[in-house]
């Protein structure tokens, strides 16, 4: 029997409103920069190649893009 606590739940809601809540009081370009540090610190926490590259995949998919950038000159 395991004594280490469990993880509560995963709720993507209230994880969407804590990300929209600290975008609350700042213009475009300080909520860019904030999106930057955030981005930058959970790869840093993530801490897998791998998976950062799955998620950047993803995300690059979602807004109708390739998964891969092309190369710069080609």
């Amino acid at each position: 029997m395991s004594t280490a606590p469990s993880a509560p739940p995963f709720d993507p809601d209230a994880l969407f409103v804590r990300l929209v809540r600290a975008h609350r009081d700042l213009d475009e370009a300080t909520s860019r920069r904030l999106d930057a540090a955030l981005v930058l610190l959970l790869a840093e926490r993530l801490g897998d190649p791998a998976a950062l590259d799955r998620a950047i995949g993803e995300a690059r998919r979602a807004l109708g893009r390739p998964a891969e950038p092309e190369e710069i000159g080609t």
